[in-house]
């Protein structure tokens, strides 16, 4: 018995750690904050919700707009009708989005905001806002969130070279974003802050429906906000309605969002990916894949699950 308890501990514990090694690959997205509000009157009515459902059941099978992370549409007549704008990050695959913004409906509708005509969810991937009111192409800067990092720059030059070097990324993301199109209006980049070259990435965004000068706008107050009382942090964001952005010392995006185009091949030289290869060079290595697929499939697809039933 003694054996049969030892073996068991030395499984459990192999199985805690691939758990913890696939555990950021299953979790959900990460709530940031939530708002509900009441000054559009009341509860809503059992045809409100029925209007909601039906907007919120629209974003689920509306791939198009899914695909570029942002989602605006209005259903029902008044007393009724519904306004709902859904927005993700930009770097996210339409799979991501379209998984925070259904947590999102469910957190807002089932949780939180129950029967309240206007409530809006912030999470790290997506927002989610509805109301009763029509809110596209609406600039809104209320409510506001402010995030920030526990340590900070506070000796005088340092903190000088830093803030300026990291307002400059900013605005000129604030830039980016503001001429992007109709689809996204979002820009990511990074800079090398201070006098120690700290590497601090940065990423700012709007919903779509915004005009130029709108955007350009939210993001400028949102900055002079932060920096009003945050200036120095080597970490933070801001939330809006309308625009979000936000700064770090690490990655929090993924790179490609911001990577340049790799250049083409020379003229002279076929790509790899299309240079001949001969019929034998083919075969061995497509059964080697199917093998090891094969038995990937049969170790990990038990593991996650038992990580999932833990």
């Amino acid at each position: 018995m003694a054996v049969i308890s030892s073996r068991s501990s030395v499984l459990l514990i192999f199985l805690s750690a691939i758990c913890i090694l696939i555990a950021p690959a299953v979790a959900g997205p990460t709530l940031l904050r939530y708002s509900c509000s009441d000054r559009q009157g009341g509860k809503y009515s059992s045809g409100y919700k029925a209007n909601l459902n039906h907007l919120f059941s629209s974003l689920s099978s509306n791939s198009t707009e899914i695909d570029y992370g942002f989602y605006n549409s209005s259903y029902g007549e008044k007393p009724h009708e519904v306004y709902a704008i859904a927005l993700c990050r930009g770097d996210l695959k339409p799979d991501e989005c379209r998984n925070c913004l259904n947590i999102s409906k469910d957190y807002l509708t089932l949780e939180r905001c129950p029967n309240e005509k206007e409530a809006m969810v912030w999470y790290d991937e997506c927002m989610l806002r509805y109301s009763s009111r029509s809110i596209f192409s609406s600039m809104e800067e209320t409510p506001e969130f402010f995030i920030v990092s526990i340590y900070n720059i506070s000796a005088g030059d340092a903190k000088f070279e830093f803030n300026k070097d990291l307002w400059n990324l900013l605005q000129n993301l604030r830039d980016g974003a503001a001429t992007g199109g109709s689809l996204r209006k979002f820009a990511t980049g990074k800079v090398a802050a201070g006098p120690n070259f700290q590497t601090m990435n940065a990423l700012v965004q709007c919903t779509p429906d915004l005009s130029e000068q709108d955007c350009s706008y939210c993001l400028r107050r949102a900055f002079e906000n932060f920096w009003r009382s945050y200036a120095g942090a080597i970490g933070g964001r801001v939330l809006r309605p309308s625009c979000n952005f936000r700064f770090e010392n690490f990655d929090f995006y993924h790179r490609t969002a911001d990577a340049p185009s790799p250049l083409p091949p020379p003229a002279s030289a076929p790509s790899p990916s299309l240079a001949p290869q001969g019929e034998k060079s083919h075969k061995p290595r497509i059964a080697i894949i199917l093998r090891v697929a094969a038995v990937l499939a049969l170790v990990v697809l038990p593991v996650v699950s038992i990580c999932i039933y833990l």
